[in-house]
């Protein structure tokens, strides 16, 4: 009889965001989204800041993550990330800030480290506005 589902844990720093169940997965990956389903090939990939969606139940859930790593195993997957949040937790005018701080830090000159920090601050600061919008 072939898996119907696998078992899914979101860790972050601060709290352990989603342990359960899940059907389906879809994670922003560094290359595109990527889909996992149950007996999906082992892989270890890097997560990049965006939209994340699992379905359990047949209800999908979105979420908003950091930078991080993902093990997926056939039965298991976790993701460790830098921050998860729901799309009702996101403070929108917080984020519109963040993103205007880091244009804008962006636009003078830096060092290469200084630069890549204000770049990974801009793209948290995106993922946020766009999960906010749903």
């Amino acid at each position: 009889m072939a898996q119907t589902s696998f078992y899914l844990e979101i860790i972050t720093p601060e709290r352990q965001f989603y342990i359960g169940p899940a059907h389906a997965l879809v994670i922003p990956a560094v290359d595109g989204e990527m889909g996992i389903y149950p007996g999906h090939e082992p892989v270890v990939t890097a997560i990049e800041p965006g939209e994340l969606r699992y379905e359990n139940e047949g209800v999908w859930e979105s979420a908003v993550v950091g930078s991080g790593f993902a093990e997926i195993k056939p039965d298991y997957v976790i993701l460790l990330v830098g921050f998860a949040e729901h799309p009702e937790e996101v403070d929108r005018k917080r984020a519109e800030a963040a993103k205007l701080r880091a244009e804008e830090r962006l636009r003078q000159k830096q060092s290469i480290q200084e630069y890549y920090h204000s770049k990974a601050a801009l793209a948290r600061a995106m993922a946020r506005l766009k999960i906010g919008r749903h």
